[in-house]
This record gives structure tokens, C-alpha cells and sequence, in this order.
């Protein structure tokens, strides 16, 4: 996926479970609780802000890999790493076409997926995974995508950042899948700071309100692309301006907060 972080990259030697759980408070010598330190630069209220106006800006974010199912949106997913959107979407329609079930991508076989996904990175290996993750699926789980973080990273080829996606985009359950734009915007917004994947999206997953978390990734994610970018923000489209505690920011007047069209790049504003 376009500008996401790899399950492989996105491994750490901490266990995210572990560290998303709040610490239990430290004592004193004299036995006080302590509270434990909140672990963002904003506070409760301003997160909370910086996703209303997410929502109103994007009511419905979508995901740009196209898929028809669960499973296809699986292969997708796998197949997008270190690759753009763009270049898996034009890929796999054809595959999909044909193969949108994994009894079907089995019979189309190794050499026929890779005939489909020569033109992404990786696709040797990558044929290799769609193959063994759709084996897996029919022999151990009915053929069916399992609605399960741990089910899902026993399939070869599938990470953390993959499950995640999958459980949120296709089970909408609130996951957060941290690409490089998130991992980014973690760090320069100082929203989320961490030097792993796994730290970034434990903070998130804390400091957003449950309400806001269905769709968080994917307004992160989109914020990242299209407006926070990497080589110079365009700080004078930004909703969050006046919020932001970017130390390389442009602007502190926040751009107007309407409803766009679609999940493309907002309508620029004049500088």
C-alpha cells in the first residue's frame, strides 16, 4: 500500500498488547498513586477536536485498494507493500477477475498469479504468499477470512499492519494499521511520538475516543497524503492549523472545514 509500513519493517521487540495496556500507576515511598503520564502533546479535549474536524471533513473515509470481498481485500493488502495503490489496483483487476475466492486463486496457481502481479514489487514472493495464505485459509479456516488479529498473522505473508487493516476495513472493527504517513504524523504533529510502528499505534490507540476510531486510520493516513506530506506540509489546506503543534508548521489559521468529495486531496487554499 502506498506510503505503508511493511509487516516486516513494522516489526519491534516489544509486544504491542503489552504496551497498549495503561501501566498500572507507580507508588511512592509513601504509597501515592502516581497518574500515568499521558502520552501526547495535546490534551483529551484537542485530540478529540482534531478527529471532530476529521469527521466532518471526511464523514465516510474509504481505503484505495480496490477488492470485492474480505479475502480480496486480503491479497491486496499483502500485495501493496512497497508498492503504490495505484500500481496493485491495476494489477489485480485482472486477477480478481478470475480469482476473488481462495479455491479459485488455488487453481489458478503459482505461475498464474505471478503472470497477474509482475508489474509490483516483489511479485515473485509475493505469488508465493497469495498461494500459501489461500491454502491456509481453506485448510485451517473453512476457506473463509478469520475476524481475528492472531488468525490472521498465522497466514503466511500477514503481519500486524495487515490484520489490522483487514480487521478494520472488512469486520469494522476499530484497529489502528500504522503507515509510514501515520508513523510521520505521529512524530512531526507530536500527536503520537514513538520510534516503532508498535509504540505510535499503542499511543493512538489510547489517546483517540472510541468513537472516532473506526474510521481514525484512514483519516491519518489520508491527512498524511494529501495534506501533512512528507517533503513540505501544505499547512494552508489543514483543518487542524490552529491545533497543530508542528514545530515546522506554516500557518495557524485552519483551512475551511467542509465535507470533500471522496478521499482525494482537499481543495487547495491560497497561501
Amino acid at each position: 500500500m502506498e506510503g505503508e509500513y511493511t509487516d516486516e519493517m513494522a516489526k519491534s521487540k516489544s509486544k504491542i498488547d503489552a504496551v497498549s495496556k495503561p501501566a498500572k500507576p507507580r507508588r511512592t515511598a509513601a504509597g501515592t498513586a502516581r497518574k500515568t503520564r499521558w502520552p501526547s502533546d495535546y490534551s483529551p479535549d484537542e485530540v478529540a477536536e482534531i478527529f471532530r474536524r476529521f469527521a466532518v471533513q471526511r464523514p465516510e473515509p474509504k481505503g484505495e485498494l480496490e477488492h470485492v470481498n474480505a479475502y480480496t481485500l486480503l491479497v491486496a493488502v499483502v500485495l501493496s507493500a512497497q508498492a503504490t495503490d495505484a500500481g496493485v489496483n491495476k494489477a489485480t483487476r485482472g486477477l480478481f477477475a478470475v480469482a476473488d475466492t481462495p479455491q479459485k486463486m488455488l487453481a489458478l496457481g503459482e505461475a498464474g498469479v505471478a503472470d497477474h502481479i509482475r508489474t509490483i514489487g516483489l511479485w515473485r514472493n509475493k505469488a508465493k504468499n497469495v498461494i500459501a495464505l489461500s491454502r491456509a485459509l481453506i485448510d485451517n479456516f473453512g476457506g473463509e477470512v478469520p475476524a481475528d488479529r492472531d488468525a490472521l498473522t498465522s497466514l503466511p505473508g500477514v503481519g500486524r499492519k495487515t490484520a489490522n487493516v483487514v480487521l478494520n476495513m472488512a469486520f469494522g472493527q476499530p484497529t489502528m494499521a500504522v503507515d509510514t504517513h501515520i508513523l510521520r504524523l505521529g512524530n512531526r504533529l507530536k500527536l503520537a511520538p514513538g520510534k516503532t510502528p508498535d509504540e505510535v499505534e499503542a499511543k493512538l490507540v489510547r489517546i483517540i475516543p472510541e468513537k472516532y476510531m473506526r474510521h481514525a486510520h484512514h483519516w491519518l493516513i489520508l491527512h498524511g497524503r494529501y495534506v501533512c506530506k512528507a517533503r513540505k506540509p501544505d499547512c494552508w489546506n489543514c483543518v487542524i492549523a490552529d491545533i497543530c503543534n508542528a514545530p515546522d508548521k506554516a500557518s495557524d489559521v485552519p483551512a475551511p472545514l467542509v465535507p470533500i468529495d471522496g478521499d482525494g486531496p482537499v481543495a487547495p487554499q491560497a497561501p
